[in-house]
């Protein structure tokens, strides 16, 4: 099978994340093994869990990539948008279950940066997987 470079490159980032979440899967282990409650801290939980989840959403975003009609270019940047933004919420979680800091990241006062990032993180997304989803419906329909 000849798959795009827009859909290997895609499938290559999904491989990253799905072994991040091997990998925080061995973390969160730990910290149910270590803890006194039996559990791993919150995030590290939600880490692993968005890690696991993200990782197949990826699969199913390559699908639609290579099913697009779209340009190679734009189905890419579709794509990169949607995992930069999974990458980057991955990275929040394990920050903040490193750090032990929260146990809910919008708990009191929500800065302005953490507000615009999530805004930011709704529209690459859902605008992401909208671009992929029309070419996949103007390819094969």
């Amino acid at each position: 099978m000849d798959l795009g470079i827009d859909t290997r490159l895609t499938l290559l980032i999904t491989g990253l994340i799905f072994l991040s979440a091997l990998l925080l899967g061995a973390w969160k282990y730990h910290g149910i093994r270590t803890s006194p409650d039996g559990a791993a801290h919150i995030y590290v939980d939600i880490a692993h869990r968005a890690a696991l989840l993200y990782s197949f959403a990826g699969v199913l975003l390559a699908v639609f990539t290579e099913l697009s009609a779209w340009p190679t270019a734009v189905n890419l940047i579709a794509d990169l948008v949607v995992l930069a933004f999974f990458v980057g919420a991955i990275a929040s979680y394990v920050l903040h279950g490193a750090r032990r800091d929260t146990t809910n990241q919008f708990a009191g006062e929500i800065p302005g940066v953490l507000r615009l990032a999530m805004y930011g993180l709704i529209a690459g997304e859902i605008g992401g997987f909208l671009v992929l989803f029309s070419g996949f419906v103007a390819g094969q329909f």
